[in-house]
């Protein structure tokens, strides 16, 4: 496998698997997009307990469908890893593509990710993220209520999965696993794995800076009370997708893969110039996303309006401070090493916080870009190929500098889907463990 699969294809290879395992596998529709798009599910096994994966949940992370179908083979044909995967006594299902609007508006990025040549660029010019309120695992903690969350709260009160795994990419960084619960088995698979297929493991992420941190790279969600240990915009989190296997004892793995690695995602060091550079890059994504605001700024006039656009939705989402309160959210982290006065001081933050926080700082205002970029292309106006030219420009040179600053290197697809597979099978054996 050299590159993503598309939704179309992830269906169709679900459709040949069901043909081939008679009685084994079941494809069912389990809801009904925005807009009129199927959500499918793949059940492989007879057993009575249930893991439940989650592909495609964002459309610019494309690598959960080519696990999905990983996974389903191997439990299909048999392939008992661990009792886990013994189809006698766990059915999986498996939910193909949870946003297939937003995939449809990421159509391209399977092919922009493919061949010899895998640049940032590439990706950015494709990739399409809604509007977090559009996200269907996010939209409930922004109390918005989309059929996608309906389909899949749904299916988790039919089934009351043991273990729920939300299958994610991240563009640059290393791999981890965000966790609802602990599950101390998946430690040392997690690791291995990574380990043995060269990806570095995320030691500090953006996502759960102040999380529960019982091993490298594995995160544990704080108490629902604990608000200010979560991100920006996270403290209704109870209320997501996430949190619904709970209610009857489950748990939720979030497993993130990079498409691209850093050594520096995985250096537990203390950084030695920290608050210097977490100021540089509070100033760069608040610098570099007002940039790219002011020239949305000169093209509003002719471009879609939002409600008719979700690529302006999110621009305009982005544009109306956005930029600010991820900048704004690890000042906490910014004053504790500017406090710190000695180079053994715990509290310094590490070179893989702080690589984690250069990520973000880049990937925002190159999602704004990217996604105006398109619009620019398609707009019927004079002023549009001036604007575009200007603003393509600084694309290109921040993903240049992005892929040289943190020293990327592209990880093969085959190998984010492996570690992506056995960290979902390490983490439904580890969870079952819990119910013996």
């Amino acid at each position: 496998m050299d590159r993503y699969l598309t939704v179309a294809e992830v269906t169709e290879a679900a459709r040949r698997l069901v043909s081939r395992y008679p009685g084994a596998g079941r494809l069912r529709r389990i809801g009904t997009s925005r807009a009129g798009r199927p959500i499918l599910m793949l059940s492989v096994g007879h057993g009575p307990r249930h893991v439940l994966v989650v592909a495609r949940p964002h459309p610019d992370e494309p690598v959960g469908g080519a696990t999905a179908i990983a996974l389903a083979e191997r439990v299909a044909r048999g392939d008992r890893w661990s009792a886990a995967t013994d189809p006698e006594l766990v059915t999986w299902d498996i939910v193909l593509c949870l946003d297939p609007d937003g995939a449809a508006l990421s159509r391209g990025i399977e092919e922009a990710t493919a061949g010899p040549d895998h640049t940032l660029e590439s990706y950015y010019r494709t990739a399409f993220r809604p509007v977090a309120a559009e996200q269907p695992e996010w939209a409930p903690i922004e109390s918005r209520h989309l059929p996608e969350s309906q389909a899949l709260f749904d299916v988790i009160d039919e089934l009351r999965p043991f273990l729920q795994c939300s299958l994610h990419n991240v563009e640059a960084g290393g791999s981890w696993v965000q966790l609802t619960r602990d599950l101390p088995g998946l430690a040392v698979p997690f690791r291995t794995s990574a380990g043995e297929l060269g990806i570095p493991v995320q030691h500090g992420t953006y996502d759960a800076l102040y999380w529960e941190n019982p091993s490298p790279a594995v995160y544990v969600l704080p108490p629902p009370d604990s608000t200010g240990r979560l991100a920006a915009g996270s403290e209704n989190i109870g209320s997501s997708t996430w949190c619904a296997p709970a209610r009857y004892g489950g748990v939720t793995a979030i497993v993130e893969v990079p498409m691209w690695a850093t050594d520096a995602a995985e250096d537990p060091s203390p950084h030695p110039e920290a608050a210097h550079v977490l100021r540089d890059l509070s100033g760069l994504v608040r610098d570099d996303g007002r940039r790219v605001t002011a020239l949305l700024g000169k093209a509003r006039g002719f471009l879609p309006p939002p409600g008719e656009s979700p690529l302006r939705r999110v621009l305009e989402w982005m544009a109306d401070g956005l930029y600010d309160l991820v900048a704004d959210s690890w000042e906490p982290l910014a004053r504790q090493a500017a406090e710190v006065s000695h180079a053994d001081d715990p509290r310094r933050p590490t070179t893989a916080q702080v690589c984690s926080l250069d990520v973000v700082a880049r990937r925002q205002p190159l999602r704004a870009a990217g996604l105006l970029l398109r619009l620019l292309e398609a707009a019927d106006d004079d002023a549009a190929p001036g604007l575009h030219r200007e603003l393509d420009a600084l694309f290109t040179a921040w993903c240049t500098d992005f892929e040289k600053a943190l020293r990327l290197r592209w990880v093969p697809v085959r190998h984010q889907v492996e570690h992506q597979a056995r960290t979902v099978v390490a983490a439904a054996e580890s969870a079952l463990k819990t119910l013996r």
